[in-house]
């Protein structure tokens, strides 16, 4: 369908008048529907344009992971991963600046921040190819003001590579390495403060990083520029942070639910679909399937559907999703009603009924 920005823009400019842009917006409807093209849904994702971004991504990979052999075997790890950084900043260049590819771009960037990552780290921690090991994010990460100053430090880096190229997820990138090194830097100082309170203070951080999502989502109601997939990243970082802390938080282990965890974390998982649906933002309710499974299976394990548990608790979150989808729209429509207008008005509006 046509973009609203563009007819309102098309309105501003005087290319066409107001009626000219309802005109067209009903004639893009009815060629939608006729082509069975998928509803409006405000929360789209800029995550790929063709598949051409999946060819590029191949690519990459290749290229990549065949570079980072070579330069593993002429210099080491030392050398090896900064090498790695600049061939993503320099492919970045192509994919992410000139031709936009969303998916590459995404891609590159999550390949930028780790290689980048890792290479401080071995800089600043003095680790020479002899004692790099299997793993040197395990090397750093065993100690921790190394990992508070290689998590700044890559900050930094990835707050650059926003400045050259403003790939979306980025800002959640750079988000990320700061809780990494606030953690880094408590644990530290405070070593048994964040073993004793670590589910609170990783609550604490999703509930900061959910809070920043928000005033993205709110500077863009309507979703139609960049802030909305700055949003969505945001929404997707915090979303595991906050359902895995607050769970370990309060119900603890849940390697064994029992029924009166089972009930909590299923409470807990109605609560959040219900923030899902104000915020209109899914990806909350996702990072809670898999209690909401645990829940259903304790349940189901207790009744005539102990002998078939699993395929019972997947029966029914499959149930769930698919009706909760096929009412979104609605069900947030009758939500916003009950809310004060004041909270409304800060909220996404909701797509119109003609839309669904």
């Amino acid at each position: 369908m046509i973009s609203e920005a563009v007819l309102r823009l098309g309105v501003e400019r005087a290319i066409i008048n107001a009626d000219q842009a309802s005109a067209l917006r009903a004639l893009a409807k009815a060629e939608a529907e006729r082509e069975f093209e998928p509803s409006e849904d405000r929360e789209k994702l800029r995550f790929i344009s063709g598949f051409g971004d999946i060819f590029v991504v191949i690519g990459i990979a290749l290229f990549l992971g065949a570079s980072g052999y070579f330069a593993e075997k002429l210099g080491g790890a030392i050398s090896a991963f900064p090498a790695l950084t600049a061939l993503t900043w320099i492919l970045s260049e192509l994919f992410a600046r000139f031709r936009r590819m969303a998916l590459p771009s995404i891609v590159l960037l999550v390949a930028f921040t780790l290689f980048g990552f890792i290479s401080i780290g071995l800089l600043f921690g003095g680790i020479t190819n002899a004692v790099v090991g299997p793993s040197a994010v395990a090397k750093i990460g065993d100690r921790p003001l190394l990992l508070a100053v290689t998590a700044l430090a890559t900050m930094g880096l990835v707050y650059l590579h926003y400045l050259r190229f403003r790939v979306p997820i980025t800002v959640a990138a750079g988000v990320a390495a700061l809780g990494l090194a606030v953690y880094g830097v408590l644990l530290a100082l405070v070593p048994g403060f964040v073993s004793m309170a670590g589910p609170w203070l990783f609550l604490a951080l999703g509930i900061t990083i959910f809070a920043l999502a928000m005033r993205y989502d709110r500077s863009d109601l309507k979703r139609e520029t960049r802030r909305t997939d700055i949003a969505f990243w945001l929404h997707l970082l915090a979303a595991p942070i906050i359902v895995h802390s607050f769970v370990m938080a309060v119900f603890g282990t849940v390697a064994h639910v029992s029924l009166a965890q089972a009930s909590g974390l299923l409470a807990l998982f109605a609560m959040l679909a219900v923030l899902a649906l104000l915020i209109d933002r899914r990806a909350i309710l996702v990072s809670a399937l898999v209690y909401a499974g645990l829940a259903f299976g304790t349940l189901f394990r207790q009744t005539m559907f102990a002998d078939a548990s699993l395929p019972a608790t997947l029966l029914v979150l499959g149930a769930f999703i698919l009706l909760l989808s096929a009412g979104w729209q609605p069900l947030r429509r009758l939500l916003l009603a009950l809310l004060p207008r004041p909270m409304r008005e800060n909220l996404p509006s909701p797509v119109s009924a003609s839309h669904t």
